[in-house]
């Protein structure tokens, strides 16, 4: 079972300030709505995201928990560029999962985490939870999703 993840906003939005001053036909050099612009960005890409279950601006450090290694099958975030892995040990020490173990597989919005040939999932600790430290989001939105965020920031 996935816990909700930890998500950062995003260092950049997918849609510039000036695309949106262009798409409600503000002039550029206006500053007058920048507050406005910069808050109906963020608006309109967390209703795409929200609607499509998909992020569409890159976050690192996503943090996502889990139960089980089995759980990896699929993520909850998609996409994912890089992956990083924790567990708690029979010990209760925390481990880093090594790279050697398992790949990220997937593309686009169906992303799992797998064993390369020949590996196994080490054993953890009962009612300990795995946590995947993550780079999600495109790094540049596909062209009708930037569109449908610029549609939606002018009819705001």
């Amino acid at each position: 079972m996935w816990y909700p993840a930890t998500v950062a906003a995003p260092a950049a939005e997918p849609v510039t300030s000036a695309q949106a001053k262009a798409q409600c036909r503000i002039a550029s050099s206006d500053t007058s709505f920048d507050t406005e612009i910069t808050r109906l960005i963020a608006a309109a890409r967390a209703h795409v995201e929200a609607y499509c279950g998909a992020r569409f601006a890159q976050r690192a450090n996503a943090s996502m928990k889990c139960d089980s290694f089995a759980d990896f099958a699929k993520l909850p975030e998609a996409p994912v560029s890089a992956v990083a892995i924790t567990y708690v040990d029979d010990a209760g020490n925390t481990q880093a999962l090594s790279t050697d173990v398992y790949e990220l597989r997937g593309h686009e919005l169906e992303v799992a985490i797998v064993l390369k040939y020949g590996q196994a999932w080490p054993s953890i600790q009962p009612g300990s939870r795995i946590t995947v430290t993550a780079t999600i989001g495109y790094s540049a939105a596909p062209e009708p999703v930037l569109h449908a965020m610029l549609l939606w920031i002018a009819e705001s």
